[in-house]
């Protein structure tokens, strides 16, 4: 069938269409324009039917393809993570300033999922050494796969929160935790249908899990080290009280680019005379 054909055919948006068929043809997108007028072959057809149809039953292109580009790098995705999303860039911007460029400080990445976010902080601040924890082993899996992928050296560990760090500190934690509250409908529109929900769900309001890691957080927290952390549009006053209340410093917001309240995060006391991680 003519590749300008199968296109117009498919029935989805052609930027979508033409993702596909690019990973199907193993051809870049200027090619697939320079050569719409010829036959994509019969095996070359149904597979792009194939991946047609699971995008038009509502699959995400990323697991379809089994990629998704964050922070200038391909990541592996699958069902068991959470697809890697441009406004969580916003939380390794926030860390990257936190990191010093050419000193070996200890970062945590608690929910890792695929691991783009531990990963980019490792590919970006070589000297940092990364931890990252999450609780499916599954995710794990897709997160070393990453690290490799991406030659940084990270060390993974399976269980909830800081359950498997006990007496470790850190100079810098991260999270982008499960914070949409159990009853939001968008958990039953778009692509979020087919995502892990115990990775987006935290409990009737949202904020089960950021409570948690607020508060467990302080006893792995170096002094002056800061907690930033991911969270909803409209939690952004819930999560600075939450760290108010566990007698955090320096407690801030952060809009993503959209001007969305995205990120939060606080520190505990630097050491007296001691260096700050700004």
């Amino acid at each position: 069938m003519i590749i300008g054909q199968l296109l117009a055919d498919s029935g989805l948006p052609l930027l979508e269409a033409r993702m596909l068929l690019e990973r199907v043809l193993e051809k870049p997108r200027a090619w697939l324009i320079a050569h719409a007028d010829e036959a994509a072959g019969a095996a070359a057809a149904e597979a792009f039917a194939s991946m047609v149809e699971r995008r038009r039953r509502g699959e995400p292109i990323a697991y379809i393809l089994g990629e998704r580009e964050f922070y200038g790098r391909e990541f592996q995705v699958a069902p068991s993570v959470l697809i890697p999303r441009p406004e969580t860039e916003l939380l390794v911007e926030l860390a990257l300033a936190r990191i010093p460029v050419n000193e070996s400080v200890r970062v945590l990445d608690l929910g890792t999922g695929s691991g783009a976010i531990a990963v980019t902080l490792a590919k970006e601040r070589p000297q940092a050494r990364l931890t990252a924890v999450d609780v499916d082993y599954a995710a794990l899996s897709v997160a070393r796969a990453n690290a490799k992928r991406h030659r940084v050296n990270v060390r993974f560990f399976c269980g909830d929160w800081f359950g498997a760090l006990s007496g470790e500190s850190f100079d810098l934690i991260v999270a982008n935790p499960p914070y949409v509250a159990s009853a939001d409908p968008h958990l039953a529109a778009g692509d979020v249908r087919f995502e892990p929900q115990r990775a987006l769900v935290g409990g009737a309001d949202g904020l089960e899990c950021i409570r948690v890691i607020v508060a467990q957080a302080r006893a792995h927290l170096n002094p002056g080290a800061w907690l930033l952390f991911e969270h909803g549009y409209d939690q952004a006053a819930a999560c600075r009280a939450l760290l108010e209340a566990q007698a955090y410093g320096d407690i801030q917001t952060w809009p993503d680019l959209a001007g969305i309240a995205r990120v939060s995060g606080g520190r505990v006391a630097p050491a007296e005379g001691g260096a700050d991680l700004e």
